[in-house]
């Protein structure tokens, strides 16, 4: 089962990377596609899911896809946030280190909010602590404390990958 999903996943990543297939015929790219996708199923079986089932449950999916929306908007607002700090004559910046706490479990939940994070313009994770604890730069810290920080930076994605990944 595992192994027929990292193919799968494999296949299905390529031909979107491929796409459009341009003049040629689609099926040798398909063909070469399936190749790579075999590829990697052979060498790295286990990498890639732990749990495969939990990558079928539509749930999930629904989930991911009620959470881009929500992550594009918080990346164009930071996008008009850090346009005014840089344009600003007096350049209102006060960047600083923070540490946040998450309720996440699973590294592949931790890891998407560290990317939602660092996607985010004006926030770039540094570090993520076996304890659940995050390190991001922040370029106007807003709160210094540790809840105040988690609750500005963490509380707006974390319910949403809670329901994807775990």
């Amino acid at each position: 089962m595992r192994r027929l999903v990292v193919f799968i996943v494999s296949w299905v990543t390529w031909c979107l990377l491929a796409w459009p297939f341009g003049d040629e015929m689609p099926y040798q790219s398909l063909l070469v596609g399936a190749g790579a996708a075999l590829i990697v199923t052979l060498v790295f079986p286990g990498a890639l899911l732990r749990t495969p089932g939990k990558f079928l449950d539509p749930r999930r999916w629904f989930w991911a896809l009620v959470y881009l929306p929500v992550l594009f908007y918080y990346i164009i607002k930071a996008n008009f946030q850090v346009v005014y700090l840089v344009l600003h004559p007096a350049m209102p910046i006060k960047p600083g280190i923070v540490r946040v706490k998450t309720d996440l479990k699973t590294d592949t939940a931790r890891t998407a909010l560290a990317n939602s994070i660092t996607l985010t313009p004006g926030t770039f994770t540094i570090d993520i602590t076996d304890e659940g604890r995050l390190y991001v730069h922040w370029l106007k810290v807003q709160a210094q404390d540790e809840p105040g920080a988690t609750q500005e930076i963490v509380k707006r994605f974390e319910p949403f990958l809670k329901r994807i990944f775990e």
